[in-house]
């Protein structure tokens, strides 16, 4: 069993000033979100003390048609090495404390090769209940040295999840929620089909998280049963642009499942395309 991917407020808050220690605010939007929030305005108005502000939105290849999909490794070595992320370093990440969109931050730093990367327990709700500090403003932050790497076994794209559809040698697992999964539920990105990937089980993220973290072991297993999920077998999570995915592989990780992939493109590909296969409630497949 591997250990915990989470650190706890009281551990982060005694090594603010360790200059080993990298704090990095995850903090997303969901999709379809119509609002006045501002998350560059929410950083300034208060983050973790050296946090740096970690933009899913800008950090991802922007010369995709799609959302967040993984920027080339020279690219985001150049832009962490910016943001004073560095070799060597552990990085604790966080996000509000939903556990949304910081998995995804951790997965891309794994991919990236980080040998260091956790989660902040209960994100920055738990860090505030706590009763610690906040700082305001953006960080201070000094260049230095990230060798960008790339598991490309740990990404999968579109062709490879249209080979596993029909030689099964992978289980497909979305994290979106049921309504969408079924077909039931419109997409929050206009032009999508609704639906999901033929032969894939549906495991909705939310339901792995509590307080800002994964649900204990015993409950995330039942879970992962429940929804068919094999855990001795290959896994692809998918979701609706690769950002809850991340949950999914967050807790397969935690649970000392191997052989996890992404599939990066997700719905926002697989629903936008006339030459993917879609399933939907009704269906036999």
């Amino acid at each position: 069993m591997p250990s915990s991917p989470f650190v706890s407020p009281g551990w982060l808050a005694d090594r603010l000033d360790d200059p080993r220690v990298r704090v990095i605010d995850a903090r997303m939007l969901p999709p379809g979100y119509q609002g006045p929030r501002d998350l560059q305005q929410d950083y300034l108005d208060g983050h973790l003390p050296g946090a740096v502000l970690f933009d899913v939105e800008a950090l991802s290849d922007s010369a995709s048609p799609l959302p967040h999909m993984l920027p080339r490794p020279d690219d985001f070595a150049r832009a962490m090495a910016q943001l004073g992320i560095g070799d060597g370093q552990h990085l604790v990440i966080y996000d509000d404390g939903t556990l949304f969109s910081a998995p995804r931050v951790w997965w891309m730093m794994h991919i990236a090769g980080v040998g260091r990367v956790s989660l902040l327990a209960g994100g920055l709700a738990g860090w505030r209940q706590s009763g610690l500090p906040l700082a305001q403003g953006p960080a201070v932050t000094t260049p230095v040295a990230f060798t960008g790497r790339f598991a490309a076994d740990r990404v999968r794209d579109f062709a490879q999840v249209r080979r596993i559809i029909d030689d099964r040698s992978a289980q497909i697992v979305d994290a979106r929620p049921a309504a969408r999964f079924s077909g039931q539920a419109p997409e929050p990105r206009p032009g999508l089909r609704m639906g999901h990937i033929p032969g894939s089980a549906n495991m909705p993220w939310h339901m792995l998280v509590a307080d800002g973290r994964l649900k204990p072991e015993e409950e995330l297993r039942a879970l992962f049963a429940q929804a068919g999920v094999d855990l001795h077998r290959p896994v692809v999570a998918s979701c609706g642009s690769g950002v809850t995915a991340a949950v999914v592989v967050l807790a397969l990780t935690a649970l000392g499942v191997e052989n996890v992939g992404l599939y990066d493109g997700s719905w926002s590909e697989w629903g936008g395309r006339d030459d993917a296969p879609v399933a939907s409630d009704g269906d036999t497949e």
